[in-house]
């Protein structure tokens, strides 16, 4: 998988040295406010083993997220094929998850915009798809900076939420090549 570079950062392969940054971001429930729980350490080892499985199958996935002089590890920005089928689907879906503190830097941001384009103008995908909890005011805004729109006719019940969980609903956002 190619590395992506941008003005303030590195999305590169996943190191081993990345996996106990990545637990800590995992366990932080901040972070996972709009996620059904934080994730143990055993989740997360086993959550890094699904993105790059993915990555060695697909040639893509989530690229690790280095802020040069400032973190080796700050999280994940990138492009996967989801773990459900839905109406919607298949489709490739943007992600990005960052540790607490590089939130409202713009680096999310940032390093979509470079997922995006790599998607599109390398990988040849026609349209990305990106999805959060309704509630999730910080990733909805990021997705709309990146020019991705929602349509309240998507909204759909994500699949690995449990019954009856208040995060199930799901909005959906979309952005085409063109």
């Amino acid at each position: 998988m190619d590395s992506l570079t941008t003005s303030r950062l590195l999305l590169r392969p996943w190191r081993a040295s990345d996996r106990p940054a990545f637990a800590a971001i995992n366990a932080d429930p901040v972070v996972m406010e709009h996620f059904p729980s934080i994730l143990t350490t055993e989740q997360t080892e086993a959550m890094v083993d699904r993105i790059e499985a993915h990555i060695k199958q697909h040639g893509f996935g989530l690229w690790a997220v280095e802020i040069p002089n400032v973190t080796e590890f700050a999280g994940f920005i990138g492009l996967c094929y989801p773990r459900f089928t839905a109406r919607f689907t298949p489709y490739v879906e943007i992600g990005w998850r960052l540790g607490l503190s590089y939130w409202g830097q713009g680096y999310a941001t940032e390093g979509a915009r470079a997922a995006l384009q790599y998607g599109f103008d390398v990988l040849g995908f026609k349209e990305i798809l990106s999805f959060t909890s309704p509630d999730n005011s910080r990733s909805r805004k990021v997705m709309e900076k990146l020019g991705m729109t929602s349509d309240p006719a998507d909204e759909f019940d994500h699949p690995l939420v449990p019954e009856g969980h208040p995060l199930r609903r799901h909005v959906l956002y979309r952005i085409t090549a063109s």
